[in-house]
C-alpha cells in the first residue's frame, strides 16, 4: 500500500543488501518509493543486494545497486554522487552500516578500535555530511545506532562507544540542515535476530538477550526482529519528520536512557 509520503521518492540505503537494510529497501518500495540505490559494502554481499534490488523492482519500483567501503570519505562521496546519477535527485538517505565487537576493552587492539570507529563513527560522519550535501529541501536522513546507548553494561565499549557519536553529530545535523526543511534522526534497536548478532555471543548470553526485553515472550525470537523496526524507520522518515534531532531506543522495553 503506497504512503503519501513515501510514493514517488528517490531513497539511498547505506547497508540496503540484506538483513535490517534489505528489508526497509523492499518496504519503502511496497510504500510507494520511485527507485531504490542500495549499497553494499563488499563482494560477499553482492549477491544480496542483487536480491534486494529484484524485489524492490517486483514491487513496482526502480533499483540500483553500488559497492564502496563507507569507511573513506571520497567513497562515501561517491557513492552519494553515483546514486543520484543513476536514479535522480535524493529525497531520503538511510544509513545501516555499523561493525559489533564483544570484548573487554583491556583486550583490544588498537587496530580493533579502529576499525570499530572507522565504521561506526567516520562512516556515519561522512554519510551525513553528504547527506546534507545531496539530499533534496525537505528531505529526510537516519542513522541505525544501537540501544546499548541507553544501557549500563560491559564488554561493548568499543560498540556502543563509537556508535555514541552519533546522537551528536544528529543533533547537530538537525540544527545545520533543518533550514531547508531536512529532518535528522537516529534509531537504537535492540539486540535483532540477524547474523550481526549471533557470532558475537556465547550461549549463555543469548539466552539472556532472549529474555530481557519486557516484551521478550510476544517476539518472534525473544530478540528484536527486523519487522518490527522497519516501520519505525518508515514512520520517521515521512509522517514523523517533526521528531529530528532525536534518537529512539525501540527494543520492546530492553534498555531506555
Amino acid at each position: 500500500m503506497a504512503d503519501h509520503k513515501i510514493a514517488g521518492k528517490n531513497i539511498l540505503i547505506g547497508g540496503g543488501a540484506k538483513n535490517l537494510g534489505g528489508l526497509i529497501a523492499r518496504d519503502l518500495a511496497e510504500h510507494g518509493a520511485r527507485a531504490v540505490a542500495i549499497h553494499y559494502n563488499s563482494d560477499a554481499s553482492k549477491a544480496d543486494a542483487e536480491a534486494t534490488a529484484a524485489a524492490v523492482r517486483a514491487a513496482g519500483a526502480q533499483a540500483a545497486i553500488f559497492q564502496a567501503d563507507l569507511t573513506h570519505a571520497d567513497a562515501v562521496e561517491k557513492l552519494f554522487a553515483d546514486a543520484k546519477a543513476a536514479i535522480g535527485a535524493l529525497d531520503i538517505a538511510i544509513n545501516t552500516t555499523g561493525k559489533v565487537l564483544k570484548k573487554p576493552m583491556v583486550e583490544i587492539s588498537e587496530a580493533e578500535y579502529d576499525a570499530m570507529s572507522a565504521i561506526n563513527a567516520k562512516a556515519a560522519f561522512f554519510f551525513i555530511k553528504e547527506a546534507g550535501k545531496h539530499l533534496n529541501d525537505n528531505g529526510k536522513l537516519l542513522t541505525v545506532v544501537t540501544s546499548l546507548l541507553g544501557a549500563f553494561t560491559p564488554f561493548y565499549a568499543s560498540y556502543a562507544g563509537t556508535k555514541a557519536p552519533v546522537e551528536h553529530f544528529t543533533r547537530a545535523a538537525s540544527k545545520e540542515f533543518g533550514a531547508r526543511g531536512i529532518s535528522v534522526t537516529a534509531i537504537g534497536p535492540g539486540p535483532m535476530d540477524t547474523p550481526f548478532f549471533y557470532p558475537a555471543e556465547e550461549a549463555e548470553a543469548v539466552a539472556y538477550h532472549k529474555s530481557a526485553a519486557a516484551l521478550s515472550a510476544f517476539s518472534k525470537t525473544g530478540l528484536t526482529d527486523i519487522e518490527d523496526i522497519v516501520p519505525y524507520i518508515r514512520f520517521m522518515v515521512s509522517d514523523g519528520w517533526w521528531m529530528t534531532g532525536q534518537t529512539i531506543l525501540v527494543n520492546g522495553g530492553y534498555t531506555t536512557k
